[in-house]
């Protein structure tokens, strides 16, 4: 069980991050600022610092919290009794919602670089998190007969990162499966910040209905369709 001070520190940690995404909200990360956060709080800037020693320890935590909170999202939405294909359209679904119910996170996360930041690898579990329910949903898949590939890995062309989010050495996920979820991975994504960022305006006349028959291409892409992977 956690000491009170455990819990007060817990306490003042939430308030900050939470003060922090309002602050994210009203002038974006470039403009986060741990005066300003401290101000809003009524807090002295000196013990703030205590909590996070700088603005890019602020910022990471924010980033971390909003790539758990897109995985988080993501796992709740995935059904391991659906078909494949319905899977990975309703995890998409909810990686828009997400997006869409908190655009100012989603633009800290895939939008403009935030000048002098640099995001250290403690990032990298969290902004898997996604990635990593997309190849369980293709694993799956694989092992019903649902995907092909060419066996193998192609040297030089994915990294083991990516072989060990989407599906592992699952059988019948191979480096053909692995790109092609990739490219899904990476499009589903600028599907996303396109709707987000305005750049469907004027050439999107539904949004709901572009984006579910995107998906359903990605899903193709991939193999995941009701008829199986394609000849």
């Amino acid at each position: 069980m956690p000491t009170a001070r455990q819990r007060v520190r817990a306490e003042l940690t939430a308030e900050i991050t939470e003060a922090a995404r309002r602050q994210l909200a009203e002038v974006g990360a470039a403009g986060l600022s741990l005066r300003a956060v401290a101000r809003e709080l009524g807090m002295a800037s000196s013990a703030v610092y205590r909590y996070f020693p700088s603005r890019d320890d602020l910022l990471t935590r924010l980033i971390i919290d909003g790539y758990d909170a897109l995985g988080e999202a993501a796992e709740a939405a995935d059904d391991p009794a659906a078909a494949p294909e319905r899977r990975w359209a309703a995890v998409c679904a909810a990686v828009r919602d997400r997006a869409r119910a908190h655009p100012h996170e989603w633009a800290l996360l895939y939008g403009s670089p935030v000048p002098g930041y640099s995001a250290p690898r403690d990032t990298v579990p969290a902004a898997s998190r996604v990635g990593v329910v997309l190849g369980r949903v293709l694993a799956d898949a694989a092992r019903a007969g649902r995907l092909h590939g060419y066996g193998g890995r192609v040297p030089g062309l994915l990294g083991d990162v990516a072989v060990e989010i989407l599906g592992q050495d699952a059988p019948g996920i191979d480096d053909a499966v692995r790109v092609r979820a990739l490219l899904a991975w990476s499009a589903l994504y600028g599907t996303v910040s396109f709707e987000l960022f305005g750049h469907l305006t004027g050439s999107v006349e539904d949004a709901d209905a572009y984006f579910a028959r995107a998906v359903a291409e990605l899903g193709a892409l991939i193999g995941l369709t009701a008829d199986g992977p394609p000849d």
